[in-house]
């Protein structure tokens, strides 16, 4: 008994040392650089190498709504030296989305800790003469053709706040699905679409210049960074909440000796006050959790997004 004993202490400490080894920790993003994801891994990726006493880059494989990155990372190694900051789709999204995927978002992955939260924001050329969300329905309601309202593509965490917005509003809008959130806000600053929800992350410097207004937010309350910001449900349309929380997982497989240290890193680097004053800058919410909660996050908000998935006959086809 003792032999096991000690054995299993060996291991455990062989499995703290590979996730301090020579060489860098990879912080997977599958999303272009620039982006809200990416954002938030560079903030992150400079406190971890702090905490793990070594480096961490960031390394983007951005395609597939986060597949071709959440593919890599599930073959990765199980020692620490490659994780993956992902939103919510690849593991609660796409699962309901393709048919078959190249990793399975259950079984090849180990979660270590929720990272921020994102609330979702209904946004308009400020050349748009609606006062708030209620009043953009009202106006939809009257005009002649449905409004066109931009996503970053089907089944994307815009498409799908969109959905849940016109089947509580009744708004009469066209969905107008774009490769990623970039052009549509582009266009949206051309006036060439009439709306977008998005992340707050990714928009909020756009609303802060004036170049966007915000029509209400997709939350449980209103946001301390648009704290003038009325939520959908004090205008009038109940049940719209879109979360686009970010979280890090490492490769099934990994010691759980490395994932709790992982998650301390992570803690630790939310706390910061620096790290925690930029993220919440551009409107994230530092959220650090425990492996089994996250994995609690991820089941709960598959089954949240795959009843709307289904209910909505939404396929990426």
């Amino acid at each position: 008994m003792f032999k096991r004993i000690f054995a299993a202490g060996v291991l455990a400490l062989a499995a703290c040392a590979s996730a301090s080894a020579d060489g860098p920790v990879r912080l997977i993003v599958a999303f272009p650089p620039g982006g809200p994801v990416d954002l938030v891994a560079r903030v992150m990726a400079e406190q971890l190498t702090r905490e793990l006493h070594q480096s961490v880059i960031v390394e983007n494989k951005p395609g597939a709504n986060g597949n071709i990155g959440a593919a890599y990372v599930a073959k990765g190694p199980r020692d620490g030296s490659v994780l993956f900051l992902t939103s919510v789709g690849a593991v609660s999204i796409s699962p309901a989305l393709y048919q078959s995927l190249p990793y399975d978002p259950v079984k090849d992955f180990a979660p270590v800790s929720r990272v921020v939260n994102n609330a979702t924001v209904l946004v308009v050329n400020p050349a748009n003469p609606a006062t708030d969300a209620a009043d953009f329905v009202a106006r939809s309601k009257a005009a002649a053709q449905p409004v066109a309202i931009g996503s970053s593509g089907v089944g994307s965490i815009p498409h799908l706040a969109l959905e849940m917005f016109t089947d509580a509003s009744k708004a009469k809008v066209m969905h107008v699905p774009y490769k990623g959130a970039a052009p549509v806000i582009n266009d949206l600053l051309g006036n060439q679409v009439a709306g977008f929800f998005g992340d707050v992350p990714g928009l909020i410097a756009h609303i802060q210049g004036g170049k966007l207004k915000a029509l209400g937010v997709a939350a449980p309350q209103r946001l301390a960074i648009l704290p003038n910001v009325k939520t959908l449900a004090e205008q009038g349309i109940p049940g719209v909440e879109s979360n686009n929380w970010y979280g890090l997982l490492a490769p099934a497989g990994t010691p759980p000796a490395i994932v709790d240290k992982l998650n301390a890193a992570v803690r630790a680097a939310l706390a910061n006050p620096e790290a925690n004053k930029k993220l919440q800058g551009f409107g994230a919410e530092p959220a650090p959790s425990s492996p089994q909660e996250l994995a609690a996050l991820i089941a709960s908000d598959r089954t949240k997004w795959t009843d709307l998935i289904q209910r909505k006959n939404i396929k990426v086809d």
